[in-house]
């Protein structure tokens, strides 16, 4: 049943909770933010995409973030109701580890399942995203509008064609090619230079050709006309990715994963599923992490704390990487990690365990042979 002291644990640790998630996004925001503005310094990533570029990588990694905030707030509400003999008086009065245990429990649930939907759910739809920005972003520097420079450009269902051979500076363009079937009589524009321009006003881009030549005509007819211009102005759309598909795992919708024999597909799913038990796991190692007593010296304690969390969460990578390439076996899986460190963790603390030590004492003692 839930009740005062299940509550108060709760509060205590959600409060810190909230305190840490908050400050690890802040810390991970300012990171990306200085990240992408260095690519929009360089022109690789348009200034209206920003926002929402760094608003995608957020939600793509909230998954990773939830589980140490999770982990770091036990230890840290734990460690203040230590020194403040909190956990002693618990335990005097017969609430020891099961019940602090039970009332973690309550907030631990939630917390994984809410990761769980960051993690099969979500983070595969901005990873989409993502990928589309970056695919967009793509030879940027060498991008004009959707134009690549050595490479044939097609809009308006195929009836104009547009060659670009080199593009300097982001706007100065060489030997430009336009074939546009629009309208009955085939025209064909060449120009040697031509500048890009974009209207502030519909935003549209256009392509300026300087100083060229257009013909005129039908193939096969002789009634060509020819003719010279000083400038030449065609509207360019940029490249539509509606139908875009990425080939990152990540992407993958979780219902893909789920039966797919391959083992790249099946690290992917078992990476999805390490966030959210990632939750139990490490709630399972914060008590023993934590001094019960201000007497005790908690310096050893929080540095082994430390060597857990980095240890956990590099593994974590390392062992689907292990899995993809076959080094682990596959009915070992790409989770085995989660539970090499809670035995090697609990196995350093056993010795001076003081339940553990109550536990024996208790015991009968054996008969002398």
């Amino acid at each position: 049943m839930f009740g005062i002291i299940d509550r108060y644990i709760l509060l205590e640790v959600l409060k810190v909770f909230s305190a840490i998630l908050g400050t690890l996004l802040l810390i991970v925001l300012s990171m990306l933010i200085l990240r992408t503005l260095e690519e929009v310094n360089v022109g690789a990533l348009g200034s209206d995409l920003v926002v929402r570029f760094v608003g995608l990588q957020i939600a793509r990694d909230i998954s990773s973030l939830m589980p140490p905030a999770f982990f770091i707030s036990i230890l840290v509400a734990l460690g203040r109701m230590s020194r403040d003999s909190e956990l002693i008086a618990l335990s005097a009065c017969g609430l020891g580890p099961r019940r602090i245990y039970r009332s973690l429990f309550y907030l631990a649930l939630p917390a994984a399942l809410l990761t769980a939907s960051f993690s099969f759910a979500l983070r595969p739809l901005v990873v989409v995203e993502i990928q589309k920005i970056l695919h967009q972003r793509k030879d940027q520097v060498n991008q004009i509008a959707g134009i690549k420079q050595g490479r044939f450009y097609q809009h308006e269902h195929g009836l104009v064609t547009v060659y670009v051979e080199k593009i300097e500076d982001k706007k100065l363009l060489r030997n430009i090619f336009i074939h546009d079937r629009r309208e009955d009589r085939i025209r064909l524009v060449i120009s040697e230079t031509g500048l890009r321009r974009a209207d502030e006003a519909s935003g549209d881009h256009f392509v300026t050709l300087l100083n060229g030549h257009r013909y005129d005509g039908i193939p096969g007819q002789a009634d060509y006309s020819i003719g010279a211009f000083e400038r030449y102005n065609l509207r360019i759309e940029p490249t539509e990715l509606e139908h875009f598909k990425s080939g990152k795992r990540a992407s993958f919708q979780t219902k893909e994963l789920l039966g797919s024999q391959d083992p790249q597909d099946q690290a992917e799913l078992q990476y999805r599923f390490g966030s959210p038990l990632a939750i139990f796991t490490l709630m399972l190692l914060a008590i023993p992490l934590t001094a019960t007593s201000p007497r005790q010296r908690a310096s050893g304690r929080m540095f082994l704390a430390f060597l857990t969390y980095f240890s956990f969460f590099n593994l974590q990578r390392l062992a689907a990487n292990w899995f993809e390439t076959g080094v682990t076996p596959s009915w070992l899986g790409s989770l085995w990690y989660q539970g090499l460190i809670l035995v090697l963790v609990l196995a350093i603390l056993l010795p001076e365990n003081r339940w553990i030590r109550r536990l024996m004492r208790r015991s009968p003692p054996s008969d002398p042979v």
